[in-house]
C-alpha cells in the first residue's frame, strides 16, 4: 500500500459517533445488504433518534433488526423500507415497522439511478487493499447504483468480509469514499443450509433428471435447493455452471465434488456469477479472492437477457401457492408480506428464453396451520389481496412432490386438468368441482387416482 493511499485513509477515517452526526432530520439513508449490515453505525445512529425526523431507511434484505428501529417503535421518527423481505423485515412489518419496495429485483440498480436519491450510504466492506480499494462483493446488488445516487458514502470496515473478485461494481476506491469506521469487526451472519425435509427430497429426486450435463444453474433458497444440490453432488452430472442472484453452500459442494466447471457456458465461462452470497463461514472463505468466482450487480446477473445467452438454464424456486388460473404466488399469504419479488420472475422468464433452458416453480402440496389442519397449496383462486408473483403467461414448470407439470402453450381448463394432477390427492375432488364452476373444466374423467 503506498504512503499516499495510507494518507487519504487516514485523512478519512472518524469515530461510529462523528460519522453519524452527518444524519440530519429527512435524510435517506441506504443501509447496507443482506449480510453486511452496518452494525457499529446503527447503534450510534440509535442513540440519535430522538435529536431526527423524518429519517428514511433503505435496504436489502435486513439480517439483523436496525437497533434505530427498534427505538423508534412508534415511527416518529423513521420509516423502513426493504427491496426484499427476509424473516427480520417479515416480522418487523408484523408489527408496522417496516414496509416492503415492490421491484424486479434486475431492475433495482437502474430504479434507483432513474427514481430515488440516496443522502447516505452506510456500506459494509472489508479492509482496505493494497490498490486502495473497499470490496463490498459479498453483497454487490444494487449497492453501487445507491452510492452513485448518494450525496455521502460512510465506509464500515469489517475485516471478516471476504474479499470478492468481479464481475464489476464488487469494489470503491478511497478517493470515491467520504468518511471510513473502523466498525466492530463482528463475525458476519452465517445461514445454515436448510435442512431438507421428506416433501423437498421428494421434489428434489423429480427434479434432478430434469438437468443434464452443462445445465446452468439458478437456486433459490431454501431446503428444496439444498436438496437438489445434494442430489446433485451424489449424481454423474459434470460441466455444470453457476448464474445466480445467490451464492450459497451448496455450489461449494457441488465444487467440491468436481461436478461445476463451467466450461459450457457462453458467457463467463469458468466463473461461477452471483450478485449476493449467504452461507457459512464455509461460503465465505472460499469466496475469498476466488478467480472461480464473479460477484455482479442484480442489474447483470438477474437481467433474462442475460440469463439467456447460457444455454440449459435450470431455475429452481420455491412459491406459497398456485391457483388452478396458473398464477404463482412467492411474496405474500393474503395481505401478509412473507418475502419479496426477488430475482424469481426474472429467471422463470430468463431459463425459459435459455436454449434448452427450463425454469421450474416448486412448492409443497400442503401446509399446516397453526391448528394443525392441512390445506392445498394449490387453490382454486389466489385469496383476496395475495400478490401475483410470476403471472399465469411467464409460467412454464411446476413441480410438487406429485410431478412436474409443463404449462407453456396449454389453454386455461388443460393448465387447471395439469395443476390439479400435481396437487394432494386429499384435494383433488374440491379442486374438480372448483374448476368446473369456474369453466376451467372439461374433462373430469382425465384425472387418476
Amino acid at each position: 500500500m503506498t504512503d499516499i493511499l495510507k494518507w487519504q485513509y487516514s485523512q478519512k477515517l472518524i469515530s461510529a459517533e462523528e460519522a453519524v452526526k452527518k444524519v440530519k432530520s429527512g435524510d435517506h439513508i441506504f443501509y447496507g445488504e443482506f449480510a453486511l449490515f452496518p452494525e457499529t453505525l446503527d447503534e450510534e445512529l440509535a442513540k440519535r433518534i430522538n435529536e431526527l425526523d423524518n429519517l428514511v431507511l433503505t435496504g436489502v434484505s435486513y439480517t439483523k433488526p436496525p437497533k434505530v428501529v427498534l427505538a423508534d417503535p412508534e415511527r416518529k421518527h423513521i420509516t423502513m423500507r426493504d427491496y426484499h423481505f427476509g424473516k427480520v423485515a417479515r416480522y418487523l412489518h408484523d408489527d408496522n415497522l417496516c414496509n416492503y419496495i415492490p421491484v424486479t429485483y434486475h431492475q433495482g440498480p437502474r430504479i434507483i439511478r432513474k427514481y430515488m436519491h440516496m443522502n447516505i450510504v452506510f456500506a459494509v466492506t472489508g479492509p482496505m487493499d493494497g490498490k486502495g480499494f473497499f470490496n463490498f462483493g459479498l453483497s454487490n446488488s444494487v449497492t453501487h447504483a445507491a452510492m452513485d445516487k448518494a450525496d455521502m458514502i460512510i465506509v464500515e470496515v469489517n475485516n471478516n468480509a471476504p474479499n470478492c473478485l468481479g464481475g464489476n461494481q464488487e469494489s470503491i476506491h478511497i478517493s470515491n469514499v467520504d468518511f471510513v469506521v473502523e466498525g466492530k469487526h463482528s463475525p458476519l451472519l452465517e445461514l445454515p443450509a436448510a435442512q431438507p425435509s421428506p416433501t423437498d427430497q421428494q421434489i428434489a429426486e423429480i427434479l434432478l433428471p430434469e438437468i443434464e450435463n452443462g445445465s446452468c444453474l439458478q437456486l433459490g433458497i431454501g431446503g428444496l435447493p439444498n436438496a437438489v444440490g445434494t442430489l446433485i453432488a451424489q449424481s454423474d452430472l459434470k460441466d455444470l455452471g453457476v448464474h445466480s442472484e445467490m451464492m450459497m453452500d451448496s455450489f461449494v459442494e457441488l465444487y467440491e465434488q468436481g461436478r461445476l466447471t463451467g466450461a459450457r457456458k457462453n458467457i463467463d465461462k469458468y466463473k461461477m456469477v452471483y450478485s449476493f452470497a449467504l452461507g457459512t463461514r464455509k461460503l465465505y472463505d472460499f469466496l475469498d479472492y476466488n478467480p472461480m468466482c464473479a460477484s455482479y450487480p442484480v442489474s447483470y446477473t438477474n437481467d433474462p437477457r442475460i440469463t439467456a445467452l447460457n444455454d440449459k438454464v435450470v431455475a429452481i424456486n420455491n412459491a406459497l401457492e398456485v391457483d388452478l388460473l396458473s398464477q404463482v404466488s412467492s411474496e405474500t399469504m393474503g395481505l401478509r408480506q412473507i418475502s419479496g419479488t426477488g430475482g424469481q420472475l426474472d429467471f422463470i422468464f430468463g431459463a425459459f428464453q435459455s436454449h434448452g433452458g427450463k425454469g421450474f416453480i416448486c412448492l409443497h402440496s400442503t401446509y399446516k396451520d397453526k391448528q394443525g389442519n392441512i390445506h392445498s397449496r394449490i387453490v382454486p383462486s389466489l385469496s383476496p389481496g395475495t400478490i401475483v408473483t410470476v403471472p399465469r403467461s411467464i409460467v412454464q414448470y411446476v413441480a410438487t412432490e406429485y410431478g412436474i407439470v409443463q404449462l407453456k402453450g396449454k389453454a386455461t381448463y388443460e393448465r387447471a386438468e395439469a395443476l390439479i394432477s400435481i396437487a394432494h390427492p386429499q384435494f383433488q375432488d374440491d379442486l374438480i368441482k372448483a374448476a368446473d364452476s369456474m369453466k376451467l373444466w372439461t374433462r373430469t374423467n382425465r384425472i387418476e387416482g
